[in-house]
């Protein structure tokens, strides 16, 4: 496909050579199905299959996100020695077997769960008939927990970490902790199927009228304009235990014992209802889709969102006392709950924290890479075409950021904006009865004229560079706006996002402003931490400040992207404020990945300004 580089692209750390070990890795049919490329236990490229399909949280087998992995690295299919799935179907087997014979479930059930083993059995078959004659590669299954782990942990600064994953489920676990220690992770303790704390929160999700795959950050959103009036409620849903873990009341819940449809709809996830009427018999009545939200609902969701936190710092503090190793590593979809991750600090004694850009399924992909390339070190096992040992690393590898999918030229924006009449011919600017296009003289230009777009409250597409991996916009495909404006929001929303008044829009800071402004200084590259915005600074930015007082920010270095860092530095200069207002480049879709696809999102919607590479096209001014 257009527009994807044909030649070997630098890795995320530094380049590699030719002659060393690839390693592909795979979350497929799962939720957010995804690849990656590792070559010597770096990472090269990783995106996910939606971004290609255009087809939010897209699963099956990504055959996109693979070819573009490879044109990223340089290689064929048949040049890769090893690929890495994230599902091992030969683990808690007969924790399986187990439970068929103590709960007898609807048998409609057991079909369908060994539909779904079966249809995992397939990857490697699949992959064959989706590239005939070219894998020579040895398949590794790598558990679905473990992962999760690595793709924190391995990926990290943290040379000896507690490493905790929770999610709905995968390999008929729903949680697994264990110690991470240089690169090897061992697993300690598990919580098995029907018990999740996932399947709780989506379980409420479902309640509260949210009934799309991965709407659980809409409950996130809501629960700060509640209260927890529902606590007694929700201890007899989920129980804590003693040693920290938890369980589920299974009479408020299906999935243990009915069918509850998992359906793809052309690889779109949609889940059935996953409670009982005993539910409602709990909290009330459920909310039906629509229906306007009440007081009521917005405590359900604090409430559910506070027993989440419960249970979530019960583990941790469990896990802390264990193990006393101040260091933890976080990963699962569960922890995507920015909310709660920015309490750790405060819930827990851990002093530092790992949390990957991609902490759902996706992330499995870059896990099970990580975790075959350390496998296949340890064992001295030859790589298959240099019939050498690997080599010895020359420091680890950390994920440092998340700039890791296609980047475009612009010489392809240009060829874009000339096939669309944007454009008059190869050098020239054109200002058209709508638009008027400029290329910018250089990247100073560009982030200078962008920041005076913010400053005067105009909103901005910013379309630059790789596209990131995982859920978030970290300045690459990003649309800005000005955080000091308190009808940004509205503003926003009536002109390209359309969604849910209670939602809040994210900061992103640049990194040497962060203890000036919020109430804690961690790094958050990845916007996966919900931290409090100090009280004198919340009237200065209402946009990116939530109700109670609360920002999910995203620290941006100079380092690792020095252009979106410039931009942010060049709004602190006029404005005295370090920080924008910023969400992902989409409407009601996957985040952008091709220029074609901002293009016409830009097109589209009532955006005023779009900095496509070092093209920047705006509406133009109407004559009175």
């Amino acid at each position: 496909m257009p527009g994807w580089a044909s030649c070997k692209v630098e890795s995320l750390h530094g380049y590699i050579g030719w002659e060393e070990m690839l390693i592909l890795g795979i979350n497929a049919y799962h939720g957010d199905s995804a690849a990656c490329v590792v070559e010597d236990g770096k990472l090269i490229a990783a995106t996910e299959e939606e971004r290609f399909r255009r087809i939010k949280h897209w699963a099956g087998l990504p055959t996109e996100a693979i070819h573009y992995c490879l044109r990223a690295a340089g290689v064929q299919l048949a040049d890769i020695d090893h690929i890495a799935l994230n599902r091992d179907l030969k683990v808690n087997n007969f924790r399986r077997l187990g439970f068929v014979l103590t709960h007898r479930p609807d048998f409609r059930l057991v079909l369908n769960r060994l539909k779904n083993i079966r249809k995992a059995a397939t990857v490697e078959s699949a992959l064959q008939e989706a590239f005939p004659g070219q894998i020579a590669a040895k398949v590794h299954q790598v558990e679905h927990h473990l992962a999760h782990l690595a793709s924190s942990f391995l990926v990290s600064d943290l040379k000896e970490a507690v490493c905790v994953s929770v999610d709905g489920f995968g390999d008929f676990a729903s949680a697994a902790w264990g110690m991470g220690r240089h690169d090897k992770i061992s697993i300690d303790g598990r919580v098995y199927f029907p018990h999740s704390l996932g399947i709780f929160y989506s379980a409420m999700t479902q309640f509260l009228g949210f009934s799309h795959f991965g709407d659980e950050y809409k409950v996130m959103g809501l629960a700060p304009y509640g209260e927890p009036r529902f606590m007694e409620a929700m201890r007899q849903i989920v129980l804590i235990q003693p040693d920290g873990a938890f369980r589920l009341n299974l009479k408020f819940f299906r999935h243990h014992n009915e069918n509850v449809s998992y359906s793809w709809n052309n690889c779109a996830p949609e889940v059935g209802t996953l409670y009982t009427k005993a539910l409602e018999a709990l909290l009330g009545l459920e909310r039906k889709q629509g229906e306007p939200l009440s007081q009521h609902h917005k405590d359900l969701a604090r409430s559910a969102q506070q027993m989440y936190e419960e249970a979530f710092f019960a583990l941790l503090n469990a896990l802390y006392e264990k193990y006393q190793c101040p260091n933890l590593a976080l990963s699962g979809g569960c922890a995507m709950n920015s909310v709660a991750n920015g309490k750790v600090y405060l819930k827990t004694p851990f002093k530092r924290m790992y949390l990957p850009a991609a902490a759902g399924d996706a992330g499995g992909a870059i896990g099970a890479a990580f975790v075959v390339w350390n496998r296949v070190r340890s064992q001295g096992m030859p790589d298959v075409r240099s019939q050498e040992s690997a080599p010895e690393r020359n420091g680890r590898f950390v994920m440092e950021h998340a700039y890791a999918g296609p980047e475009f030229s612009d010489g392809e924006v240009e060829s874009l904006l000339l096939s669309r009449s944007l454009l008059c011919n190869g050098t020239g600017e054109q200002t058209a009865s709508e638009f008027v296009v400029t290329r910018s003289a250089s990247p100073e230009k560009l982030c200078q004229k962008a920041a005076q777009a913010i400053a005067e409250g105009k909103v901005v597409g910013w379309f630059q560079g790789r596209m990131e991996w995982g859920p978030r916009a970290l300045g690459n495909r990003s649309i800005l706006c000005d955080p000091r404006r308190a009808d940004m929001k509205e503003i926003l929303n009536a002109k390209i996002k359309r969604r849910e008044s209670f939602r809040p829009f994210a900061p992103s800071i640049l990194r040497e402003q962060v203890s000036e402004w919020f109430e804690q200084e961690d790094d958050v590259p990845f916007m996966m931490q919900v931290f409090q915005v100090r009280a004198e600074k919340r009237g200065l930015v209402p946009a990116t400040t939530h109700v109670d007082g609360s920002g999910r920010l995203q620290t941006v270095h100079r380092g690792t992207n020095p252009l979106f860092w410039q931009l942010i530095s060049e709004f602190h200069s006029l404005t005295q404020v370090p920080m924008v207002l910023n969400t992902s480049f989409n409407e009601n879709e996957p985040v952008v990945c091709r220029p074609e696809e901002a293009l016409d999102c830009f097109l589209r919607t009532r955006m005023d300004l779009l900095c496509l590479k070092n093209f920047i096209i705006e509406r133009a001014a109407r004559g009175g």
